[in-house]
């Protein structure tokens, strides 16, 4: 039985993932696929991005330092194949949460909205488990959502029925699965498995309209920053700083904000910052009125503007 979902869910409910960042990466030459990286972040550490939201991640591969705490273990034999990986995953999860989410690390365009759609059109029906499907309508097993007991069923009787799980097609696991399917965001499932596609992924996050996201979640891994905020409004805030007081102004004044925020009563996070911001938009804002002279017709000495 299958059905398709195109929800976008509000909630997500509890539970744990799997990361699979094995494999021989033969058109990469042998290359440490998940330790590549584009827009200055591994392809691991995007795709652990994406499920930030897991009470727990078991990475199935090669230790390696990541951005996030995860629990590392490797399929037997090294090299068995996706199922085999996926297998010592789910074995590896110390908790008990009754949905796992199952990613392959070479997604370099994998979100979280497309996570919380596959687990809240899992939550929401009585399926066993939820694939996502890419452009072309193909099923992406390693893009999914899976109820626990059951992917722990499918995966014994496979072991059972062929002797063992290395080398076995990934195919094998949704065929005896009660599944449902949700349609991938463009690039969602793009997956890097050659060079050019790694060159593709380089570019695309270059582009005008996707270089400034990239690079925000860039730096906020790389310092290990969670805090989503308004980035417009401190964009608005640097071009008032810049127009109404002086260039270096615009930097320095975001930098400020970021620290009045950080100093902020706790539990206040984005809020704090927005409250920052807008205090320091107004008082660009009285600065730059202040240009022109001073008296009736203006009210102030004129605009510094430095460098």
């Amino acid at each position: 039985m299958t059905a398709t979902h195109r929800t976008d869910p509000l909630e997500t409910p509890d539970h744990d993932a799997v990361v699979l960042a094995g494999g021989e990466a033969k058109r990469l030459g042998g290359a440490d696929k998940p330790g590549l990286t584009v827009g200055g972040r591994s392809l691991l550490d995007r795709v652990l991005a994406a499920c930030r939201g897991a009470g727990e991640t078991v990475v199935v591969g090669g230790r390696r330092p990541t951005a996030r705490p995860v629990v590392w273990t490797r399929e037997s034999p090294p090299g068995g194949g996706p199922l085999a990986a996926l297998d010592a995953g789910v074995r590896g999860l110390r908790a008990e949460s009754e949905t796992v989410l199952v990613l392959s690390a070479d997604l370099p365009f994998l979100g979280e909205p497309t996570v919380r759609r596959l687990l809240a059109a899992l939550a929401a029906g009585g399926h066993e488990a939820v694939l996502l499907t890419d452009a072309e309508g193909r099923d992406q097993p390693l893009v999914a959502a899976y109820r626990t007991e059951p992917l722990r069923r499918e995966l014994a009787l496979l072991a059972t029925e062929y002797g063992t799980l290395a080398g076995l097609p990934l195919r094998l696991l949704p065929q005896e699965l009660d599944i449902a399917r949700v349609a991938a965001e463009p690039e969602a499932s793009f997956d890097c498995d050659t060079w050019a596609d790694l060159a593709a992924a380089r570019a695309r996050i270059r582009e005008h309209g996707n270089v400034l996201d990239e690079w925000i979640i860039a730096v906020k891994d790389e310092l290990g920053i969670e805090l989503d905020v308004d980035t417009h409004l401190l964009l608005d805030l640097a071009r008032d700083a810049a127009h109404g007081v002086a260039r270096p102004a615009a930097p320095l004044t975001t930098f400020l904000v970021g620290y009045a925020a950080a100093t902020a009563a706790p539990g206040q996070g984005p809020e704090a910052v927005a409250d920052a911001a807008r205090r320091a938009a107004a008082l660009a804002l009285r600065w730059e009125a202040e240009t022109g002279p001073a008296g009736p017709e203006g009210s102030g000495p004129g605009r510094t503007d430095i460098g």
